[in-house]
């Protein structure tokens, strides 16, 4: 990777391959809120709300405490809820168990972070200052085809499914395995406004560099397959 760390130059580069709707969004776990940032002030229905926030352009920090309203989210960054909220949390579940939306046995099989953190920073990718741990690409699938091919070439894709519910299990996934990609779940559509033709591709952060610098290639390689591809089309299609 790149010595010298620029978010805007990578972001801007995904971008024009990509062409999201919305910005990237950097996340780090840290063992200490960070110098010089603002943390999150309000309440949030969920963890995944706050990419939400940053997509918009803030940069802040959260405590354990401000993810107690989501019990999944919770989980998925091993942060301890409250013996109340615990509560909820059996509640949650067992709403989900009932409809048929998941089933117990899948609930250990969920990734989960290693450890608690005590903060976590979130920022649009073109503001980050340094090397984020993971960061969140809301693409169309033919972005997500990009991004996905990119990270092969570069040796950073990890060929795991793309996963379903819930989205945030996405971030530790990326996080220990690498680039992960998401269809979004019912609950972060809500939340972060995720369009429906729309999913997540979420990659490492010290990964990205290394997916730039093959998705130049990935993006030229497609432009001459798909000139390719229509002119068999037209030649050999009778229909």
């Amino acid at each position: 990777m790149s010595a010298v760390w620029n978010g805007r130059e990578i972001d801007q580069r995904i971008a024009a391959a990509t062409k999201p709707s919305r910005s990237a969004v950097a996340v780090t776990f840290l063992d200490q809120p960070p110098i010089g940032v603002k943390d999150f002030e309000g309440s949030e229905p969920s963890s995944c709300s706050f990419w939400r926030l940053a997509a918009e352009g803030r940069t802040f920090y959260t405590v354990p405490e401000n993810h107690f309203n989501c019990a999944v989210g919770a989980y998925t960054h091993s942060i301890p809820l409250s013996p109340e909220r615990q509560k909820e949390t059996e509640h949650t579940l067992k709403f989900m168990f009932d409809l048929g939306y998941v089933k117990p046995e899948e609930v250990p099989q969920i990734p989960r972070l290693p450890k608690t953190p005590k903060a976590i920073l979130y920022t649009p990718l073109r503001e980050a200052s340094g090397v984020p741990d993971v960061v969140l690409f809301a693409v169309k699938p033919a972005g997500a085809m990009l991004l996905e091919e990119a990270a092969h070439r570069a040796g950073v894709g990890t060929g795991a499914p793309v996963l379903g519910r819930p989205t945030c299990m996405a971030l530790p996934a990326a996080l220990q395995f690498g680039t992960i990609s998401s269809l979004g779940c019912t609950g972060n559509r809500v939340y972060t406004g995720l369009s429906d033709d729309e999913m997540y591709v979420v990659l490492r952060g010290k990964d990205l560099q290394a997916v730039v610098d093959a998705l130049e290639t990935i993006t030229s390689a497609n432009f001459a397959l798909r000139d390719y591809a229509e002119g068999r089309r037209e030649q050999l299609s009778t229909l």
